[in-house]
């Protein structure tokens, strides 16, 4: 009896444990400002760079970045500003003035207005 208490501690502890490392990875798709294949290298680079991010594609034609995270590493907001500072704006994150001009002829997109 003892030890079927026992294995049925550690089953309840195991599943447990189970449901709480599952709900650790977390995809979104967050709107970044861009235009060509250079833009999309440099974009995925940047989300990739964030401590947590496991996969970050960028699809230009309806300019979404999925990203994949660990939300206890890291937060969108925190991606979206590694994106801004390389010199794409997202709808949360203005990149800077400077960053922007930085970027090549082709990749300088219509900036959106400030909210």
């Amino acid at each position: 009896m003892k030890t079927k208490s026992i294995m049925l501690a550690v089953a309840f502890l195991f599943f447990g444990m189970t449901s709480i490392f599952a709900n650790v990875a977390k995809t979104e798709k967050i709107k970044v400002y861009g235009n060509c294949g250079s833009c999309k290298s440099r974009i995925e680079k940047a989300a990739k760079s964030v401590q947590g991010v496991t996969k970050a594609t960028w699809v230009d034609k309806d300019e979404m970045l999925t990203v994949t995270f660990n939300d206890t590493k890291t937060s969108v907001s925190k991606i979206e500003e590694a994106v801004a500072k390389v010199g794409h704006d997202t709808d949360h994150a203005k990149s800077t003035d400077k960053a922007y001009n930085a970027l090549p002829g082709c990749c300088k997109y219509d900036r959106p207005a400030a909210k």
